[in-house]
C-alpha cells in the first residue's frame, strides 16, 4: 500500500496513545477512519482530532475480549465506510503480578484484550481485506514479546502469543499469494496511559503501587513517533517493527544473550527486592537490651 487517500484505516484502542496518534496521522494523509475503544470520552476526543483534517471518521465503543462485539464492528465499518483496507490491533492493558500472587481472573481479562482481542480483530477483518484487494493486517505485540519480565508472566504471555500469531499469519498470506502485509510492532517505552492504568497485585519488595510511575520515567518514545514508524511499516510492508531505541537494545541484547540476560533482570529485582527490605526491617538495639 503506496498510499493512503481514499483508503479505509480501522484502529482498536484508539482513545489513547499510539491508536490516537495513528488514527490522527492516517486523516492527514488522506485516509477514512474507522475506530473503536471502551473509552468513548477519548474517542470521541481522537475523532474530533482526525476531522480537523476532513477526514471521515466512525466511532463505536467495543471491548475486543468479546469476539461479537469485534466482528459486529468490523460489519459496521463496512457499512459506513464501503470498505476497509487496514486493520490496526492496537488496544492493550497491562497487569502487574507475580505468577503466585496473580488472580485467574486479572490474567484472564488481560488475554482477553491484548491476545484473543488481536485475534478477534485480524479474523474479523481478514475477510473484508481480501475483498478489498489489498490491505494491512498490524498487530501491537511489546518488547515485552521479546524478553521475559518479572512480574509481567501475563503480559509476556500475551505479547509473546501476538508474535507467533501475527508471524505465522504472514507466512500463511504470503504463501497463498495475498495481497496482504503483515506487521507485527515490537514498541519500546510509549509515554502512553496504559502503566498508569495498569492493575496491580501487591508482593512487597517486589510489586508496589508506585511501580508504575516509575515504569513511565523510563518511557522515552512519544506516540507521534510510534504512528509514523507503524505508517512507514505499512507503506514498505515490514513484517517486524521495532519502535524506540530501548526496542532495539532489548532485541539485540535479546539476540546477544537469549538466556543470559535473565540473570541481568534477576539481579535488578533481587537489588530491589534487599533495598526495599533494608528499609522495613525493624532497627536493632545496639545494647543488646
Amino acid at each position: 500500500m503506496k498510499s493512503f487517500k481514499n483508503k479505509v484505516v480501522a484502529i482498536t484502542g484508539a482513545a489513547s496513545g499510539i491508536g490516537r496518534a495513528t488514527a490522527v496521522l492516517v486523516a492527514k494523509l488522506g485516509a477514512e477512519v474507522a475506530i473503536c475503544d471502551v473509552d468513548e470520552r477519548g474517542l470521541e476526543e481522537t475523532a474530533t482530532q482526525c476531522s480537523l483534517s476532513g477526514a471521515r471518521v466512525s466511532t463505536r465503543r467495543v471491548d475486543v475480549s468479546d469476539r461479537q462485539a469485534v466482528y459486529d464492528w468490523a460489519e459496521y465499518v463496512v457499512q459506513q465506510h464501503g470498505q476497509v483496507h487496514v486493520i490496526v490491533n492496537n488496544a492493550g492493558v497491562a497487569l502487574s503480578a507475580t505468577v503466585a500472587d496473580m488472580s485467574y481472573e486479572d490474567f484472564e481479562w488481560l488475554m482477553g484484550i491484548n491476545f484473543w482481542g488481536v485475534v478477534h480483530g485480524t479474523k474479523a477483518f481478514l475477510p473484508h481485506l481480501r475483498r478489498a484487494g489489498e490491505g494491512a493486517i498490524v498487530n501491537v505485540s511489546s518488547v515485552f514479546g521479546l524478553i521475559a519480565v518479572p512480574t509481567q508472566s501475563a503480559y509476556n504471555a500475551a505479547k509473546f502469543a501476538v508474535k507467533g500469531f501475527t508471524e505465522a499469519l504472514s507466512e500463511e498470506l504470503a504463501v497463498e499469494g495475498a495481497n496482504i502485509s503483515v506487521t507485527c510492532v515490537h514498541p519500546g517505552g510509549i509515554k502512553t496511559n496504559i502503566a498508569r492504568n495498569a492493575r496491580v497485585t501487591e508482593n512487597p519488595g517486589i510489586v508496589d503501587g508506585k511501580s508504575a510511575k516509575e515504569f513511565e520515567k523510563t518511557f522515552v518514545t512519544a506516540p507521534d513517533q510510534a504512528a509514523a514508524s507503524i505508517v512507514k511499516a505499512i507503506v514498505r510492508r515490514s513484517r517486524r517493527l521495532l519502535i524506540g531505541p530501548d526496542a532495539i537494545a532489548i532485541d539485540l541484547m535479546q539476540r546477544v544473550l537469549p538466556t543470559a540476560y535473565q540473570g541481568l533482570l534477576i539481579a535488578l529485582v533481587r537489588r530491589r527486592r534487599n533495598k526495599w527490605l533494608s528499609k522495613t526491617e525493624p532497627a536493632t538495639d545496639p545494647t543488646g537490651s
